[in-house]
């Protein structure tokens, strides 16, 4: 039996051509090694913002792979998409206590605002709607997640204020009275030692200490802790544009991991959310990369 893994539908994006100029230059970077194809498959979606199908055949030839396998992986992670998705991706949780709350309602409503159905996105590539089973925090559901942002207690009634915000820029936020900002407290995600810092707080909260390492330079850098916060304090200051590595400063191990910024293609920084879940930011100063998912993930 040969187990075909290409899409039936021939209307699919995923049928599109595109230039592998990129896959070229990201598999001669692995020596097209099989052993790298996670972290092939992560740097190619971050280039053309999915997999495209010629893509992953070039890389299972390339890598001697077979398009099973190669299909696997990128069906295995969920971070993985197989056709292009909007410039703005809105998840809306579906778990138990979402659902029960009207969930299914503020689905409903966004599909009749946005014309498209669930796994779709918008004509003119500016939004996809996807559903996803939790994103933890139950009490505050029914839950939506944009662009990385995180809005609890929505409501039908409040989708169309919803979609004006984020036309309008979710990044144009104020501190102080934004409902959008959510004051996170984090841990290191390899000694669960408290990252949170009182002593140097940052817009009015404790701040979220790190060390740092940039240039063959090192020092320490403080984040705020509000979500949708870019306030920052850094000793030496690092330039705009700098690939900054972070540390655990009871640990002294890294917070970088393999994923990949959506907004630049840089490496992200995780933190563990206490309570559940994780928050990643962008390790290139000056960009506002940064994703939170507050259901439990495995590091």
């Amino acid at each position: 039996m040969v187990l075909n893994v290409e899409p039936s539908c021939k209307t699919c994006t995923c049928h599109e051509e595109v230039d592998l100029s990129h896959v070229e230059k990201i598999l001669a970077k692995y020596n097209n090694d099989r052993a790298e194809l996670l972290s092939i498959l992560e740097e190619v979606q971050a280039d053309y913002g999915y997999l495209p199908q010629n893509a992953l055949r070039m890389v299972a030839e390339r890598t001697g792979s077979s398009m099973v396998d190669v299909f696997g992986v990128a069906t295995f992670y969920r971070a993985f998409n197989l056709k292009p998705r909007g410039k703005h991706c809105i998840s809306v949780c579906m778990g138990t206590a979402c659902h029960v709350k009207g969930a299914p309602n503020v689905v409903k409503e966004f599909e009749r605002q946005l014309g498209i159905s669930v796994g779709e996105t918008t004509p003119d590539n500016e939004f996809t709607l996807e559903t996803v089973n939790c994103l933890g925090a139950s009490a505050l559901g029914p839950i939506v997640m944009v662009d990385g942002h995180y809005f609890s207690h929505v409501t039908p009634a409040k989708v169309k204020w919803l979609l004006s915000m984020v036309r309008a820029g979710l990044d144009k936020v104020d501190v102080k009275t934004d409902s959008r900002i959510i004051h996170l407290d984090v841990l290191c995600p390899h000694c669960n030692q408290s990252l949170m810092d009182s002593v140097h707080p940052i817009d009015g909260c404790p701040s979220i200490h790190t060390t740092i390492t940039f240039n063959g330079v090192s020092g320490h850098a403080r984040l705020s802790s509000l979500y949708g916060s870019y306030s920052i304090q850094s000793e030496p200051d690092a330039p705009v544009g700098t690939t900054v590595d972070f540390f655990c400063p009871s640990c002294n191990k890294k917070l970088t991991t393999t994923s990949r910024c959506p907004e630049c293609g840089e490496l992200m920084a995780l933190m563990r959310v206490s309570g559940g879940g994780v928050v990643q930011i962008c390790t290139q100063r000056g960009c506002k990369g940064h994703i939170l998912d507050l259901s439990e993930i495995d590091i």
